[in-house]
């Protein structure tokens, strides 16, 4: 067997500053996807603020705009292998980041009628009721996926897997655990979202 190429390694060799967001993004999930779990460190540092910066475009709050790019990457550890050409990872994740806060939007729209034509003119079409109820039953099985991993998994994924710049430090002491395994843990964590997810789909 050969010796694997890590994501890190692979940048250094061919020069980060030469590469763009969306090389970046490609080349960690090719990486990802052949087994270096340190790649999905590399892919959420680079897609996250971007995500962050679409979803707010919407108008949401922090919070609001957290739980949208939380169940945007949820939805990615689903649904990745549908995603063939590596190149496309960054316009997917972007994609899904913005119906996801376009249905956010929607919700927050029929709450505050007063907000109505701001928020229209933000907004695309309006989703079919067939769709909408599709995307409500795999909001469901992605948050009932979460909360049947353990606790400490549950924090991690959302401190650093889903949030902005996380402090790393703060979230060693937090949970008693060495900056350097966080990575590894989160992956691991990961892992057990779409074996969850797996099992659901097969009941």
């Amino acid at each position: 067997m050969g010796t694997m190429v890590t994501m890190s390694e692979d940048r250094r060799a061919e020069g980060q500053s030469e590469q763009s967001p969306w090389d970046m993004a490609s080349g960690a999930f090719i990486a990802w996807r052949s087994g270096d779990a340190r790649a999905m460190d590399e892919l959420v540092a680079t897609m996250t603020p971007i995500l962050w910066h679409v979803v707010r475009a919407y108008g949401h709050d922090r919070q609001s705009a957290e739980d949208v790019i939380q169940a945007t990457w949820l939805g990615f550890v689903r649904l990745h292998r549908t995603i063939e050409d590596p190149q496309a990872v960054a316009s997917w994740l972007i994609t899904s980041a913005r119906r996801g806060a376009a249905a956010h939007a929607r919700a927050a729209r029929r709450a505050s009628p007063v907000q109505d034509e701001t928020l229209h003119a933000a907004l695309p079409d309006a989703e079919s009721a067939e769709a909408s109820a599709v995307r409500d039953d795999e909001a469901a099985r992605l948050w009932g996926a979460v909360a049947s991993v353990d606790e400490r998994c549950r924090k991690l994924l959302r401190v650093v897997a889903f949030m902005d710049r996380p402090d790393y430090q703060s979230i060693s002491q937090d949970l008693d655990m060495p900056v350097g395994s966080i990575g590894p843990t989160r992956a691991r964590c990961l892992a057990k979202v779409r074996t969850a997810l797996m099992k659901g789909g097969e009941r």
